[in-house]
């Protein structure tokens, strides 16, 4: 019993050392507002006079994700051309949780609906990756007249057959063993494992040499944003459930790009269910391209952008 206190201690003591570390080299990049009693950390890009050619965007990222992510990706490329705003999204990156009701898609957009009100931004075009996806069309159905379009790369969005995630997401869920499990053994893990899991992110497409350091990716490995992450992933299957049979209320424009070698996430079940749910979507296949489009096709994903803005333009004139 003594020895296996002491061989906690020690992965305890080496979490707080990672979890320093961690945070050292990844300060918050952005700034903060309070929406709802919870502290939000995001980035606003603001457009350029005379060269904003594209309506507002704020861009959710996906699961084990945060602000950086989809902005190392999107943000040099598309800055000027419209205002953008990246979210940390709640218990993710810098942002605050809000408590457990926030594992919840419409919990999470009902966040992002008040801090664009905060900012004075309308109406605007939303961006989500992967389980970011879940949050854009639930703030799709609950504020429609926020929402002017949706562009959703690699959602998961739909039930899948079983339900099933990595177990780690389950374990780091449990009440107390959860916690026990996060603050110990999960983040020197996660730290041998990290290079190995972005490459099976990103497969069959190379991981970018910037990629490390541009997305702030190993945020996620801190304890509680471990837990918050997992709690995201484990309830992902009966959020889904209960919300997708309202994605046929969907009026905005929207356009869906998915990898056709995405690992990921079922693209038959999400993508394209999709295309059938939400009445004059555009669904887009990439060839050859895995779970990240934003970094690994960005220039197809800026076109379908484009695109998008044009089809919104001719739709309001």
């Amino acid at each position: 019993m003594f020895a296996l206190i002491a061989v906690l201690a020690a992965l305890a003591g080496l979490t707080q050392y990672l979890v320093f570390e961690t945070t050292r080299k990844n300060p918050p990049f952005g700034s903060f507002a309070t929406v709802d009693g919870v502290r939000l950390h995001y980035i606003d890009m603001a457009a350029t006079a005379g060269n904003e050619d594209m309506l507002p965007m704020v861009f959710l990222h996906g699961a084990s994700g945060n602000a950086r992510d989809l902005e190392g990706a999107l943000g040099e490329k598309l800055q000027g051309r419209a205002r953008m705003v990246f979210v940390d999204r709640p218990g993710h990156g810098h942002s605050q949780r809000g408590g457990a009701k926030m594992s919840a898609p419409d919990a999470q957009a009902q966040l992002v609906a008040g801090l664009m009100q905060q900012l004075g931004i309308a109406k605007a075009v939303i961006v989500g990756h992967s389980l970011g996806a879940s949050i854009a069309v639930a703030f799709a159905l609950d504020h429609p007249d926020q929402t002017a379009g949706l562009v959703l790369l690699s959602p998961a969005t739909h039930p899948w057959p079983g339900g099933d995630v990595s177990w780690y997401y389950d374990v780091a869920s449990f009440p107390v063993f959860g916690r026990l499990f996060t603050e110990t053994l999960a983040v020197p893990a996660g730290r041998l494992m990290f290079r190995k899991a972005v490459k099976g992110v990103f497969a069959p497409n190379n991981v970018p040499a910037e990629y490390e350091t541009r997305s702030a990716a190993e945020l996620v490995l801190r304890p509680a944003t471990f837990r918050y992450n997992s709690a995201d992933v484990s309830g992902l299957f009966a959020n889904v459930t209960r919300l997708s049979p309202r994605y046929g209320e969907i009026s905005a424009a929207s356009v869906i790009i998915t990898g056709d070698c995405d690992d990921v996430v079922l693209a038959h079940i999400h993508s394209e269910g999709l295309a059938r749910d939400i009445k004059g979507s555009k669904l887009v296949w990439l060839a050859e391209t895995g779970h990240s489009p934003a970094w690994s096709a960005p220039d197809r994903v800026i076109a379908e952008i484009e695109a998008l803005n044009a089809e919104i333009g001719a739709l309001n004139q």
